[in-house]
């Protein structure tokens, strides 16, 4: 048996049930979230304060309980890592919601995470089974569905990032399980405090400018992306990343947009139009086969296993 898999088995399951509920329902709300912040802030900036924020104060918490150490190759591996995940992944969704993309259609947009989880494993070795293979289509009709909202329709700009993001996110979560890490949260740590760091300098160069006082509103959701969805819920999930396989962490993202079209209706005053009613269950179907579905496994894997099965992964 591998480390990996030996891990996995080691993981109690409410654990990985809290870390689960986390990602689902906070990073629902952030969506959200970033729209408040962009009322006061420059979409890089946001993004670049809120992760140094998360990051100091995860580095004071190491700094306490006396982390171990930390090779050379570890620190390059995390913070490539977080570079891709925060900045190619947050970091354009942020920018895509500044364009004038609502923040329900850019949770459902990026509902399609598994469905590019599931392909790029399979560049990796593990191949989509029969079933996920239709969740993949069907999850992109969905997506080509969304195209004609009119959200989109209004900002193709919009729409080429939120295209592209889940590309970027799903291709740092399957590559980052192959790397050689710290522990979760040191790593959490690294990734933070390096694209907080990279997206706060590029962010000026690209002509981002803050020229008025930022409102209340602004302020708290800085706060409340730094501690919740930085801190809590992006530990959460480098600690699935960790201990569950990559078709299982990346599931919030079909509970996400449930979570992010409720939210933007009620307190974010949106509205929803036909293309989204439509587009949205086919990608949470798409998406929960890909999730639910058998996988081809490479050659030196001995026992196939259901992709997403939580008691396969936390038993």
């Amino acid at each position: 048996m591998n480390m990996p898999a030996m891990e996995r088995m080691k993981t109690p399951r409410a654990l990985v049930i809290a870390a689960l509920l986390a990602v689902y329902v906070i990073w629902g709300s952030t969506y959200l979230g970033l729209r408040f912040g962009l009322r006061g802030f420059p979409p890089l900036m946001l993004n670049g304060f809120r992760f140094l924020i998360a990051g100091s104060l995860l580095l004071v918490y190491l700094k306490i309980r006396g982390a171990g150490p930390v090779t050379a190759r570890q620190l390059w591996n995390a913070a490539r890592m977080g570079l891709i995940l925060l900045i190619g992944g947050v970091g354009l969704v942020t920018i895509a919601e500044s364009l004038g993309v609502g923040s329900g259609v850019a949770a459902s947009a990026v509902a399609v995470i598994p469905v590019w989880s599931a392909l790029i494993s399979g560049l990796f070795g593990t191949w989509p089974g029969r079933r996920e293979w239709t969740g993949l289509l069907i999850g992109l009709a969905g997506v080509l569905v969304l195209a004609q909202e009119g959200d989109f329709q209004a900002s193709p700009g919009g729409m080429a990032l939120i295209l592209i993001s889940p590309i970027i996110w799903a291709f740092g979560s399957v590559w980052g399980t192959r790397l050689d890490l710290p522990d979760s949260t040191t790593t959490t740590t690294i990734e933070l405090l390096s694209a907080g760091a990279v997206m706060t300098l590029v962010g000026p160069l690209l002509g981002e400018r803050i020229t008025s006082a930022p409102p209340a509103e602004a302020w708290i959701a800085l706060g409340y992306l730094a501690i919740m969805g930085s801190i809590v819920a992006f530990s959460a999930y480098i600690f699935l990343l960790k201990t569950v396989r990559p078709a299982l962490a990346t599931s919030y993202a079909y509970v996400n947009p449930v979570v992010a079209v409720a939210l933007g209706l009620t307190l974010g005053g949106e509205t929803v139009t036909g293309p989204i009613l439509i587009a949205l269950p086919l990608i949470l179907l798409g998406v929960a086969l890909v999730a639910t579905g058998g996988r081809r496994v490479s050659e030196d894997e001995s026992q196939p296993q259901p992709i997403g099965d939580l008691r396969e992964e936390a038993a």
